[in-house]
């Protein structure tokens, strides 16, 4: 066949699958050939440029901003959302999109660890749809839940509405998130259903955070597991920048041991790195320094944050590798 014949054919084919919408099998009957020879000639006509693929980012899509903050700290995932600076819209729209995310990457037959006292996961459940594909999947509390008893039930709700979405199991951790000594803990420790739910924690395989400011969130801070204003200025003063799970660390994400960390009753962070994935949701100017100090230590593999976050911390890293060039020039 000529090389202008090749050519003509190729874009018939292409024309009648590309701009008709015909099937290959369709094609295949209309012009009396095999489906190989079909499926031949669309992969050449890429190739010869006959074809050419354009995506078109649709609004609120940020795809290069995404894929940039993922290369820099090597995540596996990011997703950014364009939303107002308010810490309850960005809440309300980081929970929105991770339950969006949650429902299209979670798997059946997965222990799934949940943190307390985040207001993005409340918003995440309260956003998800109930499927029944997630069956046999397990939904672990892996921070304590017990405090306040107004605010109580936001921790509980959290862990029991998820197993309840995905037709799973909930095993809450019945213990305060912080208890006032080292001895407290120990006690609560030996309970049956606290060691039940620690028990599990091996067996995460997703575990959905939050990453907070070394200044507490109102959630937390209404539910009674905070430490006070003191051992909190005591902790910024070793460097602690943020925490996950109420297990502080500093700039560069290791952990800020102090005798503090005796009194929390959660997964330590160095549990927290085992786990395949880690989804942190969280965003604001608030957290910036939490956040990125959390990347840094590669305590998260997925992140989803508000755009003005992902900018910021894009910015800031170019900015320090372009600081670090200009010094050995």
């Amino acid at each position: 066949m000529a090389r202008i014949d090749e050519l003509r054919f190729m874009a018939k084919i292409a024309r009648m699958y590309y701009v008709q919408g015909l099937r290959q099998t369709e094609i295949c009957e209309r012009m009396n050939i095999h489906q190989s020879t079909v499926s031949r000639a669309l992969k050449r006509a890429e190739r010869e440029g006959i074809v050419r693929t354009t995506v078109s980012l649709p609004p609120g899509a940020h795809t290069e901003i995404e894929e940039a903050l993922q290369s820099r700290y090597g995540l596996q995932e990011v997703v950014a959302v364009d939303c107002l600076e308010d810490e309850d819209q960005i809440a309300h729209d980081l929970g929105a999109a991770a339950a969006f995310y949650l429902e299209t990457t979670l798997k059946a037959g997965q222990v799934i660890g949940i943190s307390s006292w985040s207001a993005a996961l409340l918003a995440m459940v309260n956003a998800m749809h109930r499927a029944q594909k997630w069956k046999g999947s397990r939904v672990v509390q892996i921070l304590g839940g017990v405090g306040n008893p107004t605010a109580e039930v936001h921790a509980t709700s959290v862990t029991r509405r998820l197993a309840d979405l995905i037709g799973g199991e909930a095993t809450l951790l019945p213990a305060p998130g912080v208890v006032g000594s080292r001895s407290a803990r120990d006690v609560l420790m030996k309970d049956r259903f606290v060691r039940e739910a620690f028990e599990l924690f091996p067996r995460v395989t997703l575990a959905l955070v939050g990453i907070g400011a070394t200044e507490p969130s109102r959630a937390l801070a209404s539910s009674g597991n905070i430490f006070s204003s003191q051992e909190l200025k005591r902790l910024a003063a070793k460097g602690a920048v943020g925490d996950i799970c109420l297990r502080f660390f500093n700039q560069a994400g290791q952990p800020v041991i102090t005798e503090l960390n005796d009194r929390v009753i959660s997964m330590e962070l160095a549990q927290l790195r085992t786990i395949p994935r880690v989804v942190a949701v969280a965003g604001g100017r608030r957290k910036i320094n939490a956040i990125r100090g959390a990347l840094a230590g590669k305590l998260v593999s997925v992140l989803i944050t508000d755009l003005r976050t992902a900018e910021q911390l894009l910015a800031e890293r170019t900015a320090v590798a372009g600081a670090k060039r200009q010094g050995k020039e």
